[in-house]
This record gives structure tokens, sequence and C-alpha cells, in this order.
């Protein structure tokens, strides 16, 4: 992996964060005291499925790229 890809991937992190907080602050206030209601558990579990659809779509854009 490249430091080119590396540093496109956190660019397009940032760009999906800060849409969330330009285009929907008020929003972001509910999802962030909903999150705080959920229990341990399910926080995990969404970052455990948060990081599994990360490897897929990866794995997915390598497999495309050496094509």
């Amino acid at each position: 992996m490249s430091a080119q890809t590396i540093i496109l991937a956190l660019g397009l992190v940032l760009i999906f964060e800060g849409l969330v907080f330009a285009l929907a602050p008020r929003r972001l206030d509910d999802i962030l005291r909903m999150l705080a209601d959920m229990p341990f558990d399910a926080r995990r579990l969404i970052g455990i499925l948060a990081l599994v659809a990360g490897i897929v779509l990866v794995t997915i854009a390598r497999m495309i790229g050496s094509a």
C-alpha cells in the first residue's frame, strides 16, 4: 500500500466526516445522544461491523486496481 493510497483514504474519510458536520449539525447532536444511550455491546458491534465493511471495501478496491 503506497503513501498515496493512505493519504487518499484519509482524505475521503475527512470528506465524509465533514459532510455530517456541514450538512446536519443539529442532527449530529441527536446522533451523539442516541449513541450515549446505547449499550456498550451495541456500540462495539457497530464498530466491528464498520471495520469489517471497511476491510471488504479496501479489498475490493485493491482487487479492482490490480485487474
